[in-house]
């Protein structure tokens, strides 16, 4: 497979409700794979693939990003739209490899990560049964370069932010939310008294709505 990538697999025979989750900046596949057992119990399929680019996080320490660091400009789109690129042939290789329920596949992203993981949610939006950006942001820059359907007005979407967070200040997040409500997307937004991390308050809430999103959603019939 393209992207060095760890996997939780669940008990049982499967097809398993699955979560595509992206990492941040400077970190590995490792990084999010710890939070599998906590997300509703353990029953979530759960990849983590790793960033195809290497960054330096220490003297001596390497880390893997998504994109190059923007340094306050704007963001290298076309360094996102490659990885987006790299992500979605990857997905489709986990889609022949592993036993996914299609059906009940959710992206994930935790900052960097999160830019990825709306930019792979909203260009696909039929791919996924839901959406949680984690202390992330939407760059105006990649709205402006994707072509969103009107079918993201069904994408389940879970954003998360700290209001202590020093790394990607809130109002970004706020303004990320105004983008995706204007996109008329089914969002859920939260704010927690933290930094740029995920504490156990929010991986709680996160819990409750992927059980009722995409565990065990409520049908109505017509």
């Amino acid at each position: 497979m393209q992207l060095v990538h760890t996997i939780y697999e669940p008990t049982g025979d499967g097809p398993f409700p699955t979560i595509l989750t992206l990492h941040g900046r400077g970190a590995n596949a490792f990084d999010l794979l710890g939070l599998a057992p906590h997300i509703c119990s353990g029953r979530f399929l759960v990849i983590c693939p790793q960033g195809p680019l290497e960054t330096p996080i220490a003297p001596d320490a390497m880390g893997y990003a998504w994109y190059p660091m923007s340094l306050g400009g704007p963001p290298d789109v076309a360094a996102i739209l490659f990885s987006q690129k790299l992500l979605k042939d990857f997905l489709d290789e986990c889609l022949r490899q592993y036993h996914i329920d299609p059906k009940k596949l959710v992206v994930l992203g935790f900052s960097q990560g999160g830019v990825m993981a709306y930019s792979l949610a909203l260009a696909n939006p039929e791919r996924f049964a839901a959406l949680a950006a984690l202390s992330t942001w939407l760059p105006s820059e990649v709205v402006a370069q994707l072509e969103i359907s009107s079918g993201v007005q069904s994408l389940a979407t879970f954003v998360q932010h700290g209001t202590q967070d020093h790394m990607v200040e809130v109002g970004r997040a706020r303004d990320s939310v105004e983008t995706l409500r204007e996109l008329r997307v089914l969002l859920t937004y939260r704010e927690y008294e933290m930094g740029h991390e995920i504490r156990p308050s929010s991986l709680l809430d996160l819990s409750a709505w992927l059980e009722e999103k995409v565990l065990s959603p409520i049908i109505l019939s017509s």
